[in-house]
């Protein structure tokens, strides 16, 4: 987890207000650790961008090689998953 080292002032109307703070209470988290998840949501680092991406062009392969079993094939896409965000991380 990252060091939280800056502090943030913010204003917000009672609605907003009120959607945050009913979604921390869902979660049983703080306001502020919600606000944080909807920046990741919103801003993704570039890492997390990247990684989605292979994670997307995998799933886009429609169906299995023929040569390969539904359990070879999941352990080749592992495979190449990891190798793909290894090599773009």
């Amino acid at each position: 987890m990252a060091v939280l080292e800056r502090r943030l002032q913010l204003l917000l109307d009672e609605q907003r207000y009120a959607r945050v703070a009913e979604e921390a209470t869902r979660r049983g988290a703080s306001v502020a650790t919600v606000i944080r998840d909807a920046i990741d949501l919103a801003y993704p680092s570039g890492y997390e961008v990247r990684v989605q991406s292979v994670r997307n062009l995998l799933a886009s392969a429609d169906g299995e090689p023929a040569d390969l079993d539904d359990a070879a094939w999941r352990e080749t896409r592992e495979a190449m998953e990891a190798e793909l965000v290894g090599r773009f991380a």
